[in-house]
Order: C-alpha cells, then sequence, then structure tokens
C-alpha cells in the first residue's frame, strides 16, 4: 500500500511513500508494530487507493501523484509525449533486450545443428529453419515493439 506525505501547507510533499518512509523520517519516534492510518495521520501521511496503470508505451511518459478527490486520497497518473531522444533511447534498450533474448535461444539450440545430433533429418531442417526465422526478427516490423517469436520445433 502506498501513502502520500503532505507538507504543511497541505500540498503534496511526496508521493508514493511507504510507512517505512515514515518511520525513517523520524527515528526518535517509536510507533507501534502495526502503523494505524490514525497514527499515519497524525505525521501528515494518508493512504492512497491506486488506480490502474496505463499500458506501456515507448512514445509516451507516465507519471503519477495523489489527489484529494471526496476526501480521500486516490492515485492520478498523467501522460505527456516523449522526446525524440527518449524514444530513441527506449528503442535502443529494448532492441538490445530482444537480441539478447533471441540469441539465448540460438544459442541454446545450437546443439540441434551439430553432426552428432540425435536429431532425424525432417527435425534438424525444423530446428534449422526455427532459427533462422530467430535471426530474421530484428528485420520484423514493429521490432523490436512488437515481435512475433517463432514456435520451437516439437511443442
Amino acid at each position: 500500500m502506498f501513502y502520500v506525505k503532505l507538507n504543511d501547507d497541505g500540498s503534496v510533499d511526496r508521493y508514493p511513500y511507504t510507512l517505512t518512509d515514515l518511520q525513517r523520517s523520524v527515528p526518535n519516534v517509536s510507533f507501534p508494530a502495526v502503523i494505524t492510518d490514525e497514527v499515519a495521520a497524525a505525521f501528515d501521511v494518508y493512504p492512497v487507493t491506486p488506480a490502474e496503470q496505463p499500458t506501456p508505451d515507448h512514445t509516451v511518459n507516465f507519471s503519477r501523484t495523489a489527489v484529494l478527490q471526496d476526501g480521500a486520497w486516490v492515485e492520478e497518473w498523467t501522460s505527456t509525449p516523449a522526446t525524440a531522444e527518449e524514444i530513441a533511447e527506449r528503442t535502443a534498450s529494448e532492441s538490445q533486450s530482444v537480441r539478447y533474448q533471441r540469441n539465448e535461444l540460438l544459442s541454446e539450440s545450437d546443439w540441434t545443428q551439430l553432426t552428432d545430433s540425435p536429431l532425424d533429418a525432417d527435425d534438424k531442417a525444423a530446428w534449422a529453419l526455427y532459427r533462422e526465422t530467430l535471426r530474421m526478427i530484428p528485420q520484423q516490423t514493429g521490432f523490436p515493439w512488437n515481435v512475433n517469436w517463432p514456435p520451437t520445433p516439437g511443442s
């Protein structure tokens, strides 16, 4: 559960905030084993009802805050367009992640192409096609955000 920490004037000081944050911020206070909402409120800390997190999108920056609605604190998400630099950085990072996963799958299937592999010719050909499809992943439309992973032969 997250909380909001308020300033003396009632504005949001910090969100998200935890009860552990509260304990650390006032080390000279002996808190009960279970900190109730009433105890937290004495330190201007209030529970926040979470909102559903937006679907991740590499072209948008999401931020969240707590807002007071009808006497209760609720989470609110806002979005702003990502800059070209942020999009490029996220694309590079995701591309690296997808390529790493692809390389792991290729490495795990190396044994299928060895001359002493226990596979028959048809199975070996199916694995060769699988591996070639893995190698072509960076050429897919939508790479690196929408990747169609090939099914593992025999599954």
